[in-house]
């Protein structure tokens, strides 16, 4: 039964990883940019990096709790500058922009958990630890 931590830090991982690699891309920038983000070229790259560590770290439970709160940061400043359904005008527009945010700070509870409690079995933590 604890092989579940591990599939679930994998599954939560998953997210961050494709987002961190999309981040690096030049659709990421530019969406980004589009929607105001100022220095999106020094910030979606950044925060690109950000996901992808803090998400391989969780993945395979190397520094679980240290990328968890990577995840954090990642997450904060995306979830209010990108999905701040508060000021969008259109009323479909506004409940999708507010359904990504509420899955966004869902997510953040969830790295609070890794945080917390770590990685569990079958991760390098717990290896090293031995």
């Amino acid at each position: 039964m604890s092989y579940i931590v591990l599939i679930g830090r994998i599954i939560f991982s998953v997210i961050f990883i494709m987002s961190g690699l999309n981040h690096l891309s030049g659709n990421g920038i530019e969406l980004a940019a589009q929607s105001g983000v100022p220095l999106a070229s020094v910030a979606v790259p950044l925060s690109g990096l950000i996901s992808l560590l803090g998400g391989i770290g969780i993945a395979i439970g190397y520094k679980a709790k240290i990328s968890a709160w990577l995840i954090v940061l990642f997450l904060l400043p995306v979830t209010i500058t990108m999905h701040n359904f508060w000021s969008v005008a259109d009323q479909h527009a506004a409940l999708i922009q507010q359904i990504m945010f509420m899955k966004n700070f869902t997510i953040i509870g969830a790295a609070f958990l890794i945080a917390y409690f770590g990685s569990g079995p079958f991760s390098l933590d717990a290896k090293l630890k031995n």
